[in-house]
């Protein structure tokens, strides 16, 4: 389960669309809908959001948002809409590691996307999101 702290408009086709899933089935594992992936450390920031469900929808809709802009028809109603936007914590470190993990993809999937990706000095994040000081976050595993 991948749900980018990035925002989504640096992801190509095939990274918003697997997005747009992970972060679905992130919403029902967060419902209690699912055995699996409950434990999945990608969801502790959402579960300690004070609100982890309408965390979990105001990351949804910002990615459905995304895909709208392109063309793609994304179920809006998989999305609980009655939510009010918060803010997350999380590391600028996590940023830097994103960035040069998504890179690392679109290198391989979509070389102008990564050079777009490049050329930005300063990435957005994710609009739940608030950059703060920091390292990757705890809950990133990462290989050594």
């Amino acid at each position: 389960m991948r749900l980018w702290s990035l925002h989504p408009k640096y992801l190509d086709a095939k990274g918003l669309i697997a997005l747009w899933r992970e972060a679905l089935l992130a919403k029902h594992v967060l419902e209690g809908k699912t055995r699996g992936y409950r434990n999945h450390p990608q969801l502790l920031r959402f579960r300690e959001a004070a609100d982890p469900l309408a965390a979990i929808n105001y990351y949804l809709s910002e990615v459905y948002f995304e895909a709208e802009k392109r063309g793609y028809s994304f179920d809006r109603d998989k999305i609980d809409w009655n939510f009010k936007p918060m803010k997350i914590p999380v590391h600028t470190g996590q940023i830097k590691y994103e960035r040069q993990h998504l890179l690392q993809k679109l290198n391989l999937r979509d070389p102008a996307a990564a050079i777009r990706l490049m050329s930005e000095k300063e990435l957005a994040v994710h609009p739940i999101f608030e950059p703060v000081p920091g390292c990757i976050e705890e809950w990133k595993i990462t290989k050594p």
